[in-house]
């Protein structure tokens, strides 16, 4: 057995998120899993990790998975035959040779993830796929007096997904940053350790509505305070959401 570090980017449009799931849903994963399959020497064993789960819509720029099978293949001959079998939705960026006990999931110290608006006035079909459109005029400094209330190490349940079962909700955000102007492009920037399901979705959900006038920039506090998701904004579109980057210890 050999495991191999894997760089990954994805168009999530067509896939129900990284994991694989029961029902024979589209996944990441799953392609993943089924294009090494297919590479393997012998039908071992085959582990596929990915550092994160990414839901469904959410896309990768440098998505980290740990594949763990028996091959002969050397990781620069990997990535040419797995270029060769995924689709085309799916690229293998960078593969090299791991320890043999390197999981991604496990090695991951921190995720960058970026969420992308166009509040031009006119929609963008260049931009459909990777942007969320929102046409009617933004408070850009509005939203950035809110981000400065994100930072630190804090419980985000206001911000989760409703039902999520995690045993904590505390999250260190190390970064949250909004780049752009009104009336043009917009990126959302948040760098933290791990994430809770639809956090960043939902954070900028709510900041839009800062943006908007329909809540104001300091009673971002009293929401993360209250635990309540219920007083949160609405979920942001999925499309808008890339995930960036992964660090990962050693390997």
């Amino acid at each position: 057995m050999h495991t191999f570090r894997l760089v990954l980017e994805y168009d999530g449009a067509g896939f129900a998120g990284w994991q694989s799931q029961s029902g024979g849903q589209r996944t990441v994963q799953g392609e993943l899993r089924a294009a090494l399959l297919g590479l393997a020497a012998e039908p071992a064993p085959l582990r596929v990790v990915g550092a994160g789960r990414t839901d469904a819509g959410v896309h990768a720029a440098g998505q980290v998975a740990s594949a763990a099978l028996s091959t002969r293949l050397d990781a620069a001959a990997l990535a040419r035959a797995l270029n060769a079998r995924l689709p085309a939705d799916i690229a293998v960026l960078h593969c090299a040779p791991a320890a043999q006990d390197f999981d991604a999931r496990r090695a991951a110290r921190g995720k960058h993830y970026r969420y992308r608006v166009w509040n031009g006035p006119v929609r963008s079909p260049l931009r459909a796929r990777r942007w969320h459109h929102e046409p009617r005029p933004l408070d850009v400094a509005a939203m950035r007096a809110a981000l400065r209330h994100l930072p630190g190490r804090r419980d985000f349940a206001s911000l989760r997904a409703a039902g999520s079962e995690v045993q904590s909700s505390i999250r260190h955000l190390r970064r949250a940053e909004l780049g752009g102007q009104s009336g043009g492009a917009l990126r959302f920037d948040f760098e933290g350790d791990g994430f809770l399901r639809h956090m960043l979705r939902n954070a900028v959900g709510t900041l839009l509505e800062v943006g908007l006038g329909r809540r104001s920039a300091d009673s971002l506090p009293t929401l993360l305070a209250a635990g309540d998701r219920r007083l949160a904004g609405p979920t942001a579109p999925a499309h808008g959401l890339t995930l960036q980057s992964v660090e990962c210890g050693a390997g």
